[in-house]
């Protein structure tokens, strides 16, 4: 009973042209003009759905459209060349404990918005 009957609506997205996207984004960002990082973002598949099909969707249904269709977050695949672990290491044991706030200790609170607990 609490298993997923699919989308509420209709996809607006036909079977044709969700292949046609579907070969556009595997052809990379830069193919389409966003050389400064190679990542698709939601707002940028968003513009080029409207670009391609005259077709508005919310960053959020698109989120879903690639979602349903097998399309995952990007991670990289490997790390930066320019990370230097030595420098990292070093701010976690140094930097880090001076500016991470300290634990609370342990006081009444309240979940109430309008009448704090005391302490």
């Amino acid at each position: 009973a609490l298993l997923s009957k699919g989308p509420v609506s209709r996809e607006k997205l036909s079977a044709a042209q969700w292949a046609r996207l579907d070969a556009e984004l595997r052809r990379g960002p830069l193919a389409w003009g966003y050389a400064e990082d190679q990542c698709w973002t939601l707002g940028r598949v968003k513009t080029l759905i409207g670009r391609l099909f005259h077709i508005g969707y919310t960053i959020e249904g698109v989120g879903k459209l690639l979602h349903r269709h097998g399309w995952s977050v990007q991670v990289p695949a490997r790390r930066a060349i320019e990370r230097d672990e030595e420098a990292i290491a070093l701010w976690k044991a140094e930097v880090w404990p001076a500016v991470k706030e300290p634990r609370r200790t342990w006081a009444p609170t309240s979940a109430s918005k309008t009448r704090p607990g005391r302490g």
